[in-house]
């Protein structure tokens, strides 16, 4: 059977009027975001707890939790580049998926053994499996649906639902058994689903036909001819390619060494006292010296690199660029929700209710528990309707995953309902942003397909702004908190309320990045820009981590409401220059709306 064969029986077999492989594709990346932000969601909670007690943590100082959670997260998205590269050109893209799951499900059961040896282990193995997982997802859909441009926006609003009703259940199983139960059997539940997604993925293959598998040697043949043409007409008067140098090559080299030297060596330092080199630059540590050494370099790279092409490939990717920049920000500031925002809920957060107030809290866990989980299982029923005779297996597979999560949320609303005084766990504030997500997505996608919708600079600016005003919502809560205070007894409300503004800024600024990585950049150079793209998101995540992580020390020295200012006014001055390069940005983006 050929590709194009394959394809076409493939949209033969429906659910909810796309190809059911697709809901095979959204309930295996459902499974990986359960891992993923189950884990990540008591991390930090988990190393910086007291050593004492019922469920006892590791006792770390919040910097050192942060960096390495900051360190993982950052190679989170660089190592899909490597992983993309091995999928297109050696293994395929399914047993990419497969591998990754298996290696990230190791990563989860090294992690529950509650070691600092397997601690680092199950970090390497998820690191390594992600890389393989992450990009080859969305490749297979983009194979699946080549030729069906026009039903690709929908397959991909589908999938982007799986990745967020897996962050939601991960955050509050994983969250609520961490808590409650125990740490270790937080991050065994998590490797768990994973182990039990990647079955389900590999036992749905006969679904997919031909589409994923390893590339064939005449595939790369045609690639290797279509290159050479593109090369011969360039060389006949058309746009001429432009071939890495040797300062680029040197620049990447710098960029690279330094880079690792700083991210590797950053967590070392502050959890061990382990430094790759002990030297002070200008008063900077060697970490840091590497950081910016890292930045300079790959800027510099950009520099020299960018003017080359031709004026209007140039502009727009100079455009697409400035793009990165005020990512990068945005991300230092978001990815606060799993590094700092925990450690302000648990020791600054009244999250104790009783009487009325527990009552109609528990209410309320329920609704959001079952409804979500409710849908997601009819779902799964018309999944399991229309494909059980061809992948009997998978199917009995993804259903014994789901009676296992209506076992732990019945169990989990039992001993709810069971406690007169309810205490909220740190994990559940969490799964707000899933939620208001799932919530207001829908009227976001309404928004801009409707003549109101605003350009490229006014997105990125609106996103950085509300996003800032969930921040200035903790400063205005933590303004009367005393200097150096290490605890209080503050309203869950402005929590709720902030998790809200960072979801609609969200929801304004990050689905645009590859949106215009699409339209700005040509065919033949998106690989070099989603590097870009994804660099911007690894500092971002990286950067929040390493301010975040002095939340305790700025809080002594001067406030928590300090602490929150910081990522209020940077982000509207960001915002607010965004607004001011509109008419640059137009101008760059040559028609391109």
């Amino acid at each position: 059977m050929d590709t194009i064969d394959s394809r076409a029986e493939f949209f033969n077999s429906k659910v909810l009027g796309h190809p059911s492989g697709l809901f095979v594709l959204f309930f295996t990346e459902m499974w990986e975001r359960f891992s993923y932000y189950g884990m990540r969601a008591i991390l930090v909670i988990f190393l910086t707890g007291l050593v004492t007690g019922d469920n006892p943590g590791w006792g770390w100082e919040t910097m050192a939790a942060t960096s390495l959670l900051g360190t993982y997260a950052m190679f989170v998205y660089l190592t899909p580049i490597v992983g993309g590269w091995l999928a297109d050109n050696k293994i395929g893209y399914r047993k990419a998926v497969v591998y990754g799951a298996l290696l990230m499900t190791i990563g989860h059961a090294s992690m529950a053994v509650e070691t600092p040896i397997f601690l680092y282990i199950g970090i390497t193995f998820l690191i390594l499996g992600n890389g393989l997982f992450k990009p080859n997802m969305t490749s297979i859909i983009s194979k699946m649906y080549e030729g069906r441009d026009e039903k690709k926006d929908g397959a991909y609003n589908i999938f982007y639902m799986g990745v967020n009703a897996g962050a939601f259940l991960g955050i509050m199983l994983c969250g609520w058994v961490g808590e409650n139960i125990g740490w270790s059997y937080g991050f065994g539940l998590a490797g768990i689903f994973m182990f039990l997604g990647m079955l389900q993925f590999y036992y749905a293959q006969p679904l997919f036909g031909t589409i994923g598998e390893k590339p064939k040697d005449q595939e790369k043949d045609m690639i290797d001819t279509l290159v050479k043409n593109e090369e011969s007409d360039n060389s006949n008067g058309g746009e001429k390619l432009n071939h890495f140098l040797t300062i680029d090559y040197a620049l990447i080299g710098v960029f690279i060494v330094s880079a690792l030297i700083f991210i590797i060596n950053d967590p070392l330092s502050k959890i061990g006292g382990i430094t790759t080199l002990s030297f002070d630059v200008a008063g900077l540590s060697d970490s840091l010296f590497f950081a910016l050494l890292a930045a300079i370099s790959f800027v510099l790279l950009l520099v020299v690199r960018i003017p080359r092409y031709t004026p209007i490939v140039r502009d727009r990717m100079i455009a697409f660029s400035i793009f990165c920049i005020f990512t990068i920000f945005f991300w230092a500031a978001f990815e606060q929700a799993a590094g700092s925002l925990p450690i302000y809920t648990r020791d600054f957060t009244d999250r104790v209710l009783v009487g009325s107030a527990a009552t109609i809290f528990k209410i309320i866990d329920l609704i959001v528990t079952v409804v979500p989980i409710g849908i997601i299982t009819y779902v799964l029923f018309r999944l399991f309707k229309t494909t059980y005779s061809r992948i009997s297996t998978s199917n009995i597979i993804l259903g014994a995953s789901f009676v296992i999560v209506w076992a732990l949320v019945i169990y989990k609303l039992y001993v709810n309902f069971n406690v007169e005084a309810k205490e909220v766990e740190i994990t559940w504030f969490a799964i707000l942003n899933s939620l208001y997500i799932i919530i207001f997505a829908p009227l976001f996608t309404k928004w801009w397909d409707s003549k109101y919708n605003p350009p490229a600079a006014f997105k990125y600016g609106l996103g950085l702004i509300i996003m800032a005003i969930g921040f200035g919502l903790l400063a205005f809560a933590t303004r009367s908190v005393p200097l150096g205070a290490e605890s209080a007894k503050l309203g869950m409300i402005w929590l709720v309320l902030a998790y809200l503004f960072h979801t609609l800024g969200e929801l304004c600024l990050s689905p645009m990045g590859l949106s215009y990585l699409s339209k700005l950049i040509p065919a033949r150079m998106v690989a070099f820009m989603f590097g870009v793209y994804y660099l911007a998101i690894a500092i971002g995540n990286k950067m929040a981590h390493y301010v975040g992580g002095d939340i305790e020390q700025i809080s002594q020295e001067s406030g928590l409401s300090y602490f929150f200012l910081i990522f209020t006014i940077v982000p509207v001055v960001l915002g607010l220059i965004s607004f001011a390069l509109h008419p640059l940005i137009k101008k760059l983006m040559h028609g391109i709306r």
